[in-house]
Order: structure tokens, then C-alpha cells, then sequence
């Protein structure tokens, strides 16, 4: 992989391009430090699954558990910084009709400054009422413990964490907003997404029904590289402030 990558093809193809849709996932991330499922399973956490942790069931089965293990992720993900990638999406969609969905749960888009960000798996932040469905903003505290009773709602329901677990559908509402972006764009850019996770996955075929052209940036192979028409292998920290700059000119 280059330190440089060649970033022309990209700015050719978005040279005449009205509406650009970026999906970005868990590689998006990568480069500020986020950590993984397996990377919380550090200390009293590791003889945990997270496998087991983020699902329904286990909410039911022990909230406190649960709870306890998603207030460490918070802790974990307000401890790093967003990275060169996600500030320059924030600064060309100033600029341009640059729509963001993503499939990562820890708001670095938005601490980046961007303000209208689709998330289709949900946020680490943005809790709500198992029972009413309220809106609930949750407090980071850093704790050392794998049993912390969640917040009650008005309602006396639990307040649970704000993101979809294995089991779940997707936001109804957040997807259908994610499919309308990839109808609308001229140029589709998949960033860091290994493209096995669905429906998130499929947005870029429809974009690419649609007729958008579907850039890949990932320095890896995924299984939606042959789907991409243009494939830069790279990372979104060097790749994304090097097609914004490149845009600019």
C-alpha cells in the first residue's frame, strides 16, 4: 500500500458528480484507535463472549451486565480522537452535497463536525427506554466493574444502549434515509466497510442500480471489491484528506 496513493481516478469520477454518498465502517475508525468487540475484552471482561453481550436476550437475562459493558465501550471510544479521515468528510460536505451514513456506533463523525450523519446500526450514545422507546442521552463513567444497574425511565422501563444488537432489525426510519442516499448519488464511496454485514452491504448495489459509481477505499480486499468500479488501496486517514484536497483545487 502506498503512503501516497494515486487519488486521480477518484477526482476524476468526481469531477461531474452532483451528490456523493460515503458508507463507512469499522476501518473508518480504525486509524483513531477505536476499540473493537475483542479489544473491550480486556481484564475482568475476558472471560466474557461480546458476541453473547450485544443481543436481546442478554439484555433480558442480566441489564446490569450488559450495561456495565457498554459503559466501558463509551468510556473506551471518548478516549480517542477522530482521525484525519473523518475530519476532511466533515469539511468537503461544507462544501459539497457530501451525504455520510455509516455503520459505526461511536459518533466520531460527529465530533469531527459532521452534522447530518445517518447511523444504521445505531450510537453508543444515544440510549433509549426498552419499554416506551424514549430518548435517552447516556453519561460516560469509566468504571472497573461488570455489574452497573442501567438508568430507569419515566415509564420505570430500563434505559438500554442506543444500537442494534445481533437479532435486531435496523432503524427503519435510519435505512430508509441510507437507501435514498445510495438512489441519490452520482459517486458511491465505500470506506473501510468489509461488506459482510447486511442490509448495510447492499447499499452499494443499489447505488450502483441507480447508476452511481461505487469507489472503494480499504486496503484490503472485501467481499464487495468486484461490485467497485474504482478500488483505492488505502486508508481513510490518508485517502479521504487527499481526494478533499485534490477536489478542491
Amino acid at each position: 500500500m502506498s503512503d501516497s496513493p494515486d487519488v486521480q481516478p477518484v477526482v476524476d469520477a468526481l469531477a461531474e458528480a452532483r451528490t456523493v454518498t460515503v458508507l463507512t465502517g469499522a476501518g473508518m475508525s480504525a486509524e483513531s484507535g477505536v476499540p473493537t468487540f475483542r479489544d473491550v475484552q480486556t481484564g475482568l471482561w475476558a472471560r466474557y463472549d461480546p458476541m453473547t453481550l450485544a443481543t436481546p436476550e442478554a439484555w433480558e437475562d442480566d441489564p446490569a451486565l450488559v450495561w456495565a459493558w457498554y459503559q466501558r465501550r463509551r468510556a473506551m471510544v471518548t478516549a480517542v480522537e477522530p482521525n484525519a479521515g473523518h475530519h476532511a468528510l466533515a469539511a468537503w460536505a461544507r462544501d459539497a452535497d457530501v451525504r455520510v451514513v455509516t455503520q459505526n456506533v461511536d459518533d466520531l463523525h460527529e465530533r469531527a463536525g459532521s452534522t447530518d450523519v445517518v447511523h444504521v446500526h445505531g450510537s453508543l450514545f444515544a440510549c433509549r427506554c426498552d419499554t416506551c422507546g424514549r430518548a435517552h442521552e447516556a453519561e460516560v463513567v469509566d468504571i472497573d466493574t461488570d455489574s452497573l444497574d442501567p438508568p430507569e425511565c419515566e415509564c420505570g422501563g430500563l434505559v438500554r444502549p442506543g444500537v442494534v444488537w445481533f437479532g435486531e432489525s435496523l432503524p427503519q426510519n435510519a435505512f430508509a434515509e441510507a437507501t435514498a442516499r445510495a438512489e441519490a448519488a452520482d459517486v458511491f464511496l465505500l470506506v473501510g466497510t468489509s461488506g459482510v454485514v447486511y442490509p448495510a452491504a447492499g447499499l452499494p448495489h443499489i447505488a450502483r442500480a441507480a447508476g452511481a459509481t461505487i469507489v472503494e477505499i480499504n486496503p484490503h480486499e472485501t467481499d464487495l471489491s468486484d461490485a467497485c468500479e474504482i478500488r483505492l488501496r488505502s486508508t481513510a486517514a490518508v485517502a479521504l484528506p487527499a481526494i478533499v484536497e485534490a477536489v478542491a483545487r
